[in-house]
């Protein structure tokens, strides 16, 4: 079923409200979760409004509070409050650091789930910056050459501003996501490419099976292992917060965890990136550009909700 966008958002901030955000955080949150399921990230959107809200992990009424500064690198503590609302405040002020010293970067510790990462680089983007952010996770992703999960599959987002488009890229560490791998397995179909191992040890398409043994493929094989443990040592130690190994490997009560968020003032990027993307030749796609697609359907028609969570929206 489609639910209109402005018919989506109320019921989320409905909800907000009912469990007791203030209105300014409902509005917010709900307006996150709601454009993250409008632009298709179904993984990261409706399907964990209430499984977050409702976790038992994160403190409502929590705002993040500055632990330290150094010109335009400054320590926050998210004081475990909504992983969302933290990473949109940290961003916005890596932002405000750009636009007085061209550069900013705000280290978030002590925080939660972001939900979908790429939507702080669409934040600094419309805002005018170069975005790059990242989150450490739960140990969920085996290095290469290893079977045990002891490494984050740690999404990393960069974004360019363009008028005509943002690029962004919004990636894991892993071949493919926690979420990707549930979206698949609830469509029934196979991964369009090996994505992790089955019991055996096999190289398997099936996301069941990588579910079932949490043996995800690093990207880029021992590259993606190296990416995802220079991007948790440097989280954790420029926020001063949890690195992987020390957070609990609970996928529902995911927190405490450390991320990087930074902002660049470059001026206009569109003719570069212009050229850059018209150098790549017809018909190939740029990072972003199926999100802008998704985004304009769901708008137009409906945002595709599954019937039975609707249902259970509902629910006073």
């Amino acid at each position: 079923m489609r639910i209109p966008y402005p018919e989506l958002l109320q019921t989320l901030d409905a909800i907000l409200l009912r469990r007791g955000f203030t209105p300014a955080r409902a509005a917010l949150c709900a307006r996150l979760f709601a454009e993250t399921t409008c632009d298709g990230v179904y993984s990261h959107g409706l399907n964990r409004f209430l499984r977050t809200i409702e976790n038992g992990a994160i403190d409502i009424h929590a705002e993040p509070a500055l632990a330290s500064s150094a010109g335009a690198l400054e320590r926050w503590d998210g004081r475990r409050g909504p992983g969302n609302l933290n990473a949109h405040a940290a961003m916005a002020r890596a932002v405000s650091l750009a636009a007085a010293h061209g550069i900013g970067c705000v280290a978030l510790s002590n925080t939660n789930h972001w939900m979908r990462g790429g939507s702080y680089g669409w934040q600094a983007a419309d805002a005018g910056c170069i975005g790059i952010c990242w989150t450490n996770t739960m140990p969920n992703l085996p290095p290469w050459g290893g079977t045990r999960p002891t490494l984050g599959n740690n999404p990393l987002v960069l974004a360019v501003p363009r008028p005509e488009g943002h690029i962004v890229l919004d990636m894991a560490m892993s071949q493919f996501s926690y979420g990707a791998l549930d979206s698949y397995r609830r469509r029934g179909q196979l991964l369009p490419v090996d994505g992790g191992f089955d019991a055996a040890g096999q190289l398997t398409r099936d996301p069941a099976a990588i579910e079932e043994t949490r043996r995800l493929l690093p990207a880029g094989f021992w590259k993606g292992s190296g990416l995802a443990l220079l991007l948790d040592l440097i989280a954790a130690t420029l926020a001063q917060g949890q690195a992987t190994h020390q957070i609990a490997p609970d996928p529902e009560l995911e927190t405490g965890l450390s991320q990087i968020f930074l902002a660049l003032a470059p001026g206009s990027t569109q003719p570069i990136a212009d050229q850059i993307l018209a150098s790549l030749g017809e018909g190939i796609r740029y990072p972003g550009q199926q999100v802008l697609q998704t985004r304009a359907e769901n708008l137009t028609q409906g945002v595709p909700v599954d019937p039975a969570l609707w249902a259970q929206l509902q629910t006073p």
